[in-house]
């Protein structure tokens, strides 16, 4: 990866919606060789995809859930089984897997105490092998995610 390919890689995270153009005008690159070194980066695995991000709080999804699950057992085949029913669950956004005291971080977003309440119940308590679950409310966010260092 050179320079062009960082600026590009940068330029696609904080706006995946410019044109060729656009983003060729920014890196200093020819329409042509912009769009060939994008498909290359594609290809290469580095981009995954594209995709809007949404504004929860305009959804009505004002509360941001942090969930730390236990697992009664740390075999393969408990492991593999929840994390086989977490991606059944749309209610659940992210799932890692994780060191030290909990075995798994979730995040989950809701409207407000009652809809999490639906989720616990409908959701996280349906979740196999699960031996505690320990939650946490985000009061607000300080820093959004908009993409990568990309060194």
């Amino acid at each position: 990866m050179d320079r062009a390919d960082r600026a590009l890689l940068e330029a696609l995270q904080a706006d995946s919606s410019r044109s060729i153009a656009e983003l060729a005008a920014l890196v200093n690159l020819s329409s042509s060789a912009c769009h060939r070194r994008i498909r290359a980066l594609e290809e290469q695995g580095l981009i995954l995809g594209y995709a809007a991000r949404v504004d929860a709080r305009r959804l009505g999804l004002s509360m941001e859930v942090f969930v730390e699950i236990t697992l009664t057992s740390q075999s393969r085949e408990a492991m593999e089984r929840f994390e086989r029913a977490v991606g059944d669950f749309d209610d659940i956004l992210e799932c890692h897997l994780m060191s030290g005291a909990a075995d798994y971080q979730l995040r989950v977003a809701a409207s407000d105490l009652d809809h999490y309440d639906r989720i616990h119940r409908d959701c996280l308590a349906r979740l196999p092998g699960v031996s505690s679950m320990r939650t946490s409310f985000a009061l607000r966010r300080i820093k959004r995610f908009e993409g990568y260092s990309v060194p």
